[in-house]
C-alpha cells in the first residue's frame, strides 16, 4: 500500500500520501508544543478519525488528501488546526478524457496461492455459478405487491424459513399480563423471548423462496418502467436464482414484452423455470395465486436437483459498497476491499465499483485507468450528466456527506470519495456500465448508481454481482434479497458494539496489529465460506432482504 502508519509514543496519526498537507488522527490528539515528540503542533483537540493541517494553509488554497484535492481552505489554517465544515469547502480538480494518461503497466498482486482455490457454487447452464439457489417471486408493477406478500406469508411458514417473531410474542405476553391487571412495571420488565431455531428446508439444495416488493411499474415515465424491466431481468437471469414467478396486472407501463426483451439481452438462451401470471386474465386473485403456488412448488422440486459443485474464484462477481462511512473507512476497510478487488481481477474474476456521487474528486484517476477511450468518455459523460442534474434540482455532489459522515471526519464529498474509491483497488477499468446494464467483462467494471446503500446494492446485484462486500464505519444493517452481503467494519469499536450486523473487523489495520495483506487473505477465506454456503452473513441471518430500484431522478 502507498502509506505506512506513523506511531509516536502512544499517539498515532497518518499522512496518507507524501503530497498531502493534512493528516488523519488515529487516536484523539491533544494540544501540544511545536513538534513535541516528533508530532506536528496540535493547536486544539483533534478527535480520532478527523483531519488536521500539517502545515499552514492560506485561505483559498487547496487541501490535499490521498494525493488529490479534497477541498479548499475557507479561512487561513495554521498547522495543527482541526478541519471542519466551517473552515473547509468542497473542491475538486478539473477532469476530462482530453487529460487522460492511460498506463498499461499495472502491477497485479501475486495470486499464485489462490489460482487453484475453489468455492462450491450452483452451476447454471450458461456457465455461471451461483452463491445461492433461490426461487424468486417478482411483482412487475406495484399493484401486485399485496399478492406477493400473500405468497410470502404462505411460503415463509410452509417452506420452513419463518423463525417466528419474538417481538410479536413479547407483545402478546404484555397484552396477557395487562388483561390480568398486572402493574405496568411488571409488564415492561418482560424479557424478549428466545427466537425459534430455523427449520430445515423441505427441498434439498434450495436456499429459500425470496420476494421482491417495489413501488414502480406504472405512473412516472416510460423510461422509469423500462429501467425497472432491465433491473428485474437482471434478477431473473441472476446466477443466484434458480427459478422465477412474475405477477403482473396486465395494463401497466412495465410491459411483459419489455421484460422478456431485457431477459434475452442478458441471457439469450434463458431456460430457467419461469412463468408470468397476469391477474386480469385470471378473473380472481384466488385463482391466480393458487396457480402461482402450484408453479412455485413444481419449480422448487425442479431446482432442488441442482447441487453445489467446485467453481474457480474467477466465477465470482463481487459488488463493492460502502455505507455509514467514517474517517477510518478510507484507510482500513476500503483499501482492504481494494486489495481483494485487485486479487480477484488478477484471477480473471469480475468486480463492480458503483456509487458515482462518491467518485467525485477522483474522476481523472478513474479516467486514466479506463483501458479504452470509449469507456473513459462514457464515464465522463455520466459523471457530468449526474452532477448537472443534481445542480438543476438545487443540490449537488458537495451535499452528499451525511451528518454521520461529517461527525466522524468526512467533511467534504471529495474527501469521502477519495476514500470510497479505494474499494476499487488499482487495476485497470475494463468497462463502464449505465444503470441497469449487465456486466459482461472480466475485471473491474464501473456501474452508474446513486451513493445510497440500498439503491446501489440493488443495482449491483441486478448487474450480476452474486456477492457484495460492504464496508461501514458507523454501522448499517443493509443486505440484499438474493446476494449475500458481507459487512466489513472499519474499526474494532463498531465490530464490538454492533456484532449482529458485522461479519469482518478491519480494525486491526488501524491498530497496526495486522497488515492489509494478512487481513486480505482472511477476508478471501470468509468470501469462500459464504459463497460455498458454509456460513451465512449477518444480513442473511437477520432477513435483511433489501431491494430498492433507482428511479432515475436525483438521489445522492
Amino acid at each position: 500500500m502507498p502509506y505506512s502508519f506513523t506511531k509516536i509514543m502512544t499517539v498515532q496519526y497518518l499522512q496518507i500520501d507524501a503530497r498531502d498537507n493534512v493528516a488523519v488522527a488515529l487516536q484523539t490528539l491533544h494540544p501540544n508544543k511545536d513538534h513535541q515528540n516528533g508530532l506536528p503542533r496540535i493547536r486544539e483537540p483533534i478527535p480520532a478519525k478527523h483531519k488536521f493541517s500539517l502545515v499552514d494553509i492560506p485561505k483559498g488554497a487547496a487541501i490535499f488528501m490521498y494525493g488529490s484535492t479534497v477541498g479548499v481552505a475557507s479561512e487561513n489554517l495554521t498547522a495543527g488546526t482541526l478541519l471542519t465544515t466551517e473552515n473547509t469547502e468542497h473542491e475538486i480538480e478539473p477532469f476530462g478524457v482530453s487529460r487522460r494518461q492511460f498506463s498499461a503497466d499495472w502491477q497485479s498482486p501475486d495470486v499464485s496461492s489462490l489460482s487453484h482455490r475453489t468455492f462450491l457454487g450452483y452451476p447454471r447452464t450458461n456457465g455461471q455459478y451461483g452463491t445461492a439457489n433461490y426461487w424468486l417471486v417478482i411483482p412487475l408493477v406495484f399493484c401486485e405487491n399485496r399478492n406477493v406478500l400473500a405468497l410470502k406469508d404462505a411460503f415463509e411458514d410452509a417452506f420452513g424459513v419463518s423463525q417466528g417473531n419474538p417481538y410479536s410474542k413479547l407483545f402478546k405476553d404484555m397484552i396477557s399480563l395487562h388483561k390480568r391487571g398486572a402493574p405496568m412495571e411488571e409488564i415492561l420488565a418482560l424479557k424478549l423471548p428466545k427466537e425459534e431455531k430455523q427449520r430445515h428446508s423441505p427441498f434439498k439444495n434450495v436456499d429459500g423462496v425470496k420476494f421482491l416488493i417495489h413501488g414502480q411499474g406504472c405512473g412516472g415515465t416510460r423510461q422509469d418502467s423500462d429501467a425497472l424491466c432491465g433491473l428485474l431481468a437482471g434478477y431473473i437471469t441472476h446466477p443466484n436464482v434458480g427459478g422465477v414467478t412474475v405477477l403482473s396486472l396486465g395494463c401497466q407501463n412495465a410491459e411483459v414484452k419489455t421484460l422478456e426483451s431485457e431477459i434475452a439481452k442478458r441471457d439469450p438462451n434463458f431456460n430457467k423455470p419461469y412463468e408470468i401470471f397476469e391477474q386480469q386474465r385470471y378473473g380472481s386473485e384466488k385463482n391466480m395465486l393458487a396457480a402461482a403456488t402450484r408453479q412455485i412448488f413444481s419449480g422448487l422440486d425442479q431446482i432442488s436437483k441442482i447441487a453445489r459443485g467446485p467453481a474457480p474464484l474467477s466465477a465470482l462477481t463481487i459488488g463493492l459498497e460502502c455505507g455509514g462511512s467514517d474517517g477510518f473507512s478510507g484507510i482500513s476497510a476500503n483499501p482492504l476491499l481494494g486489495l481483494v478487488s485487485d486479487k480477484l481481477t488478477a484471477l480473471d474474476g469480475r468486480v463492480i465499483l458503483a456509487e458515482f456521487p462518491e467518485l467525485c474528486g477522483v474522476e481523472q484517476s478513474i479516467i486514466n485507468r479506463c483501458i479504452n477511450t470509449a469507456s473513459a468518455e462514457k464515464f465522463e459523460h455520466l459523471m457530468k450528466l449526474y452532477s448537472r442534474r443534481a445542480q438543476e434540482a438545487g443540490s449537488g455532489f458537495d451535499m452528499n456527506p451525511s451528518p454521520g459522515n461529517i461527525r466522524d471526519g468526512l467533511i467534504t464529498d471529495a474527501m469521502k470519495s477519495a476514500g470510497a474509491a479505494r474499494k476499487g483497488g488499482s487495476s485497470p477499468i475494463v468497462d463502464v456500465l449505465d444503470y441497469p446494464e449487465w456486466i459482461t467483462q472480466n475485471g473491474l467494471n464501473l456501474l452508474c448508481t446513486p451513493g445510497g446503500d440500498v439503491e446501489s446494492t440493488t443495482a449491483m446485484t441486478g448487474a450480476g454481482a452474486n456477492l457484495i462486500l460492504f464496508t461501514t464505519g458507523l454501522g448499517t444493517p443493509t443486505g440484499n434479497v438474493i446476494a449475500p452481503t458481507i459487512k466489513v467494519s472499519s474499526n474494532t469499536k463498531l465490530a464490538q458494539s454492533m456484532p449482529d450486523i458485522i461479519d469482518f473487523d478491519a480494525g486491526p489495520i488501524i491498530k497496526g496489529n495486522q497488515t492489509i495483506e494478512e487481513m486480505g487473505n482472511q477476508l478471501i477465506g470468509l468470501i469462500v465460506e459464504v459463497a460455498s454456503g458454509h456460513r451465512d452473513t449477518r444480513a442473511t441471518r437477520l432477513g435483511q432482504d433489501d431491494f430498492l430500484p433507482w428511479k432515475r431522478g436525483i438521489s445522492l
